[in-house]
Parts: C-alpha cells; sequence; structure tokens
C-alpha cells in the first residue's frame, strides 16, 4: 500500500506525496509528488496523511492524524466546498470567504434552533445556541470570544450572534415583547470608552448595532491590508436576559 505524506511546499505550504524510499541511516525520505517529480526530503519536515474517510472532516479533533498540514488541508477542502466554518474541539474555526453566503437568513437560524452540535453542520448560530442553552440549563452566565487577525470576520460573526440570540429570545420583525433584549456595548481604544444602553424591539437589534457603529468607528478604525474598515479596538458586548430568558 502507498504510505502518503505531507511535504513542504514553498508557495502552498504541504503538498501530498508518496514514499518511495526510506534512507534511515540518513534520516531521510525520497518521495514523489503527484506531478511525478521525486524529492529527498528530511524526515522531520514530512507530516503523516489522514485516511480519505477525514476528508472534510467536521470536527479537526476526530482526525488521526492532528498537524499543521492535515489541519490546512482540511480548511482549505472545506473552504472551496462552500464549509467556511469548522470545528475544531470546543472551538470553531471560520475561513472569511469575502463574499456573501446565504447562510444567515431566519429559516437557518429556525434549523439550528434546539439542536445538539453534531446534529447540524458547523455554524456559528450552533455556537451560539450551546452557549444559550447552557444559560438556560445551568443559570450561569456564557461567554462566546471571537478572535482573529484583521479582516478574519470577528466583527461580521459577531453580528450572527446578536441576531441568532434576538430571533431566539422572542424579538423577530413584527413581534413585541413584554420583556425585550438589553444589549450594553463597551468598546474600548486606549483612552476610548464608550458605553451605550439600548433597548430592543420587534427585531431592531441588529439595525440599532449597526447604526452605533459609526460613531465607534470614526474614532477607533483604519485601513489593514486585508481590511479597509478595520476594527481596531476592543469590543466587549453583554446582552441581558430577564427571569423569563426574554
Amino acid at each position: 500500500a502507498k504510505r502518503l505524506v505531507w511535504v513542504p511546499h514553498g508557495d502552498v505550504g504541504f503538498v501530498p506525496a508518496s514514499v518511495k524510499e526510506d534512507r534511515a541511516a540518513k534520516e531521510e525520505l525520497v518521495v514523489e509528488l503527484e506531478d511525478g517529480t521525486r524529492e529527498t526530503v528530511a524526515k522531520d519536515d514530512v507530516q503523516k496523511m489522514n485516511p480519505p474517510k477525514f476528508d472534510k472532516v467536521e470536527d479537526m479533533a476526530e482526525l488521526t492524524c492532528l498537524n499543521e498540514a492535515s489541519v490546512l488541508h482540511n480548511l482549505r477542502d472545506r473552504y472551496y466546498s462552500g464549509l467556511i466554518y469548522t470545528y475544531s474541539g470546543l472551538f470553531c474555526v471560520v475561513v472569511n470567504p469575502y463574499r456573501y453566503y446565504p447562510i444567515y437568513s431566519e429559516r437557518v437560524v429556525d434549523a439550528y434552533k434546539g439542536k445538539k452540535r453534531h446534529e447540524m453542520p458547523p455554524h456559528i448560530y450552533a455556537i451560539t445556541d450551546t452557549a444559550y442553552r447552557s444559560m438556560i440549563e445551568d443559570r450561569e452566565n456564557q461567554s462566546i470570544l471571537c478572535t482573529g487577525e484583521s479582516g478574519a470576520g470577528k466583527t461580521e460573526n459577531t453580528k450572527k450572534v446578536i441576531q441568532y440570540l434576538a430571533v431566539v429570545a422572542g424579538t423577530t420583525a413584527g413581534k413585541s415583547t413584554s420583556s425585550p433584549l438589553k444589549l450594553e456595548r463597551v468598546s474600548t481604544s486606549s483612552s476610548l470608552m464608550s458605553k451605550t444602553g439600548m433597548t430592543m424591539h420587534q427585531g431592531e437589534l441588529e439595525q440599532q448595532l449597526l447604526q452605533a457603529n459609526p460613531i465607534l468607528e470614526s474614532f477607533g478604525n483604519a485601513e489593514t491590508v486585508k481590511n479597509d474598515n478595520s476594527s481596531r479596538f476592543g469590543k466587549f458586548i453583554r446582552v441581558k436576559f430577564d427571569a423569563n430568558v426574554k
């Protein structure tokens, strides 16, 4: 059987190859690339490849060989298939597609309501629903941390978290609740501290958050290599629920 491995590549990170000769004395391997060329590489530079059954796996914690090459390959494979969300244990890895995907509608929100994580494909809604259900069942505060480099999609995914909470808490469009969500936002940028309290009615939570953004952006946004309007300040958003979880 072929022994398949990942070998370093200057342009794409890692490429697949098959081992043709093991030079144990020199700690080297002779490998054949997909185009038929052969190379001699150091054993320490080679990384194991997972069996094909793990292609596009939803949770990378399930990979038999959990290494850099396999993680990058899985994320790339899923990305090219339009699957931008991938779990890695408790974490959810998001690859910014830099274009609109129709995966944030209210119909999609409804599909994730009350579902266990393994019952649906990876999504920011699944992470949010897990936190929401844990808050209800354990009666304890929950936190979701969105982190990444400039242009990774932190701000956009934060909006999706709020959108999901607004819907599951009962503040859908055209409906008013007796106990509307209370959102408190604290943003810091060195000496800047802005605090805004907003009450959300009839599904307006996300819209009002968007309306508050330009004020903060005028102080704390700047252009970066990957983002023309990058948030250059930390954001802390607290959504408050009453005793009825509304």
